[in-house]
């Protein structure tokens, strides 16, 4: 098989050049360039933010949770845009979120990595996991899956409480899928998870995670609960759950912080990982921001927008006190 190289957490090939002005790192006023192949012992934290909105506080939170880890440990902290989707995505809400983490103070080291511009990448990760039958088409549309899905008294849901695909397509016959392939319908390719986790053999997969003390734990990831998850979409060569651990791998990230909300989906990460060769890097899941009803914020709610209250006056110091007090756990729980 043609895995993605594998690398130890803490020991990576970085794959960086200079970016264009406006996406380069701007750390001390001038861009910090990562040579090719440049082996690097550093800490590597990655903030990857999707341009289909404005970031608000939540995304605020996770930035700066990411960056003082990562200045704290004198690592690497990277800027990747998840850009995957094309009918959402706008490129003024990339400018807007280069202009916000300036704002805020927040600099990135490299070029902005942009998704939209790695999907041959991505489809050669496809291909390899389609080669080995791990992943099968599906011409299902969402109403057809729904329907099948919320037959008996109890349908089974994942941790994001959304009906687990009932497995339309799974055993398809061969002959009925060429026939739509050749014929151009539209098709997303899913992961056969029994197959998946049958390669992965009886070893359970475990990744590292911190705690908010700074306390390392071992995680055991239980993809099966998700189902045969979407890896491919049929608008773009690639989902989230692809695309995030092939660039995570690409870009030799060791840690990676983001909000509790996440913490499930590296269920499906930790097995892509391994089905690709690719070592898993370190996990810190912190606390979300929530509204008056307990909610998580979302690029709707316009009213937490950082461009809105930005523009209503709001300094930089009136978000940090808005974000509250947070902690970062301790650099010696995570440095390299």
């Amino acid at each position: 098989m043609n895995a993605i190289p594998t690398s130890s957490a803490c020991s990576r090939t970085r794959g960086l050049e200079a970016g264009r002005r406006d996406e380069r790192g701007h750390r001390g006023g001038q861009a910090k360039s990562l040579r090719i192949s440049q082996m690097t012992t550093m800490p590597t934290f990655r903030f990857a933010p999707s341009p289909n909105g404005e970031l608000h506080l939540g995304h605020a939170l996770s930035a700066l949770v990411g960056w003082r880890m990562a200045r704290s440990a004198n690592g690497h902290f990277l800027l990747r845009i998840e850009d995957i989707d094309l009918g959402r995505a706008r490129e003024d809400y990339v400018r807007q979120i280069l202009d916000d983490l300036a704002w805020l103070g927040i600099d990135w080291d490299g070029p902005v990595l942009r998704q939209s511009s790695r999907f041959d990448v991505y489809r050669r990760a496809a291909g390899n996991l389609e080669a080995r039958g791990l992943i099968y088409p599906c011409f299902a549309t969402r109403k057809e899956i729904d329907a099948a899905a919320s037959e008996g008294l109890a349908p089974a849901r994942d941790p994001d409480g959304a009906l687990v695909y009932p497995g339309l397509w799974r055993h398809a016959d061969p002959s009925e899928v060429a026939r739509r392939r050749e014929a151009g319908e539209p098709f997303a390719l899913r992961l056969d998870m029994a197959r998946a986790l049958a390669v992965t053999g009886d070893t359970p997969l475990t990744y590292a995670a911190l705690g908010d003390n700074g306390e390392m734990r071992n995680v055991t990831a239980n993809p099966a609960r998700w189902g045969d998850v979407v890896i491919v979409r049929k608008d773009v060569p690639a989902s989230y759950h692809l695309a995030v651990v092939v660039d995570d791998a690409a870009q030799a990230v060791t840690h990676v912080t983001r909000g509790r909300d996440l913490e499930a989906q590296t269920d499906i990460h930790r097995l892509l990982q391994a089905l690709l060769g690719v070592s898993p890097p370190t996990y810190y899941h912190h606390n979300l921001i929530t509204d008056v009803t307990g909610r998580k914020l979302s690029k709707s709610d316009g009213a937490s927008s950082l461009r809105r209250l930005r523009d209503t006056g709001a300094s930089r110091r009136d978000v940090l006190a808005m974000i509250g007090t947070f902690d970062v756990p301790p650099v010696s729980k995570f440095a390299c």
